[in-house]
């Protein structure tokens, strides 16, 4: 008998693939250190018209990260992550920038009263079974960037 893998049906072949994972972490590039006490929630779904299943969360730890975000279930292709930054911004104490400072190209919102520009950050991102995928964020007060990291 064969051991092919054409010979296994489809079912028995994609059952022993490790679902995909992800991991977290977060620095404030305006404070230059990691941002501690940030919550964030993970979602998945297993295609694009599919609804979204809320899998849980965790907060960033001293060092910006989650290390306790949990496990994505099989058969997830869309992952995301949403940063809940308005308590950080507003409550941290470490945070010094609670109020941006004027400058002459600003937005006129920085000084109308807008606490935070953006109060939450979320990330959609396509996922392979198998893979595992760290997803950063920089974070400034008015501006986020992220990237599939390693």
């Amino acid at each position: 008998m064969s051991t092919d893998s054409t010979d296994t049906p489809a079912s028995d072949r994609t059952a022993s693939v490790t679902p995909a994972s992800v991991s977290t972490h977060i620095l404030d590039t305006s404070a230059g250190r990691p941002a501690e006490g940030v919550a964030v929630r993970l979602a998945a779904r297993p295609g694009p018209r599919a609804a979204w299943q809320e899998l849980g969360g965790s907060s960033t730890d001293a060092d910006g990260r989650c290390k306790d975000l949990p496990a994505l279930p099989e058969g997830t292709t869309q992952v995301r992550l949403a940063f809940e930054v308005e308590p950080y911004f507003l409550n941290n104490p470490k945070n010094p920038n609670k109020k941006a400072e004027a400058q002459q190209d600003a937005p006129a919102h920085r000084d109308s009263g807008t606490a935070v520009f953006f109060p939450e950050v979320t990330v959609t991102f396509a996922v392979t079974p198998g893979e595992h995928y760290h997803v950063p964020l920089l974070l400034n007060p008015f501006g986020y960037s992220v990237y599939r990291g390693s």
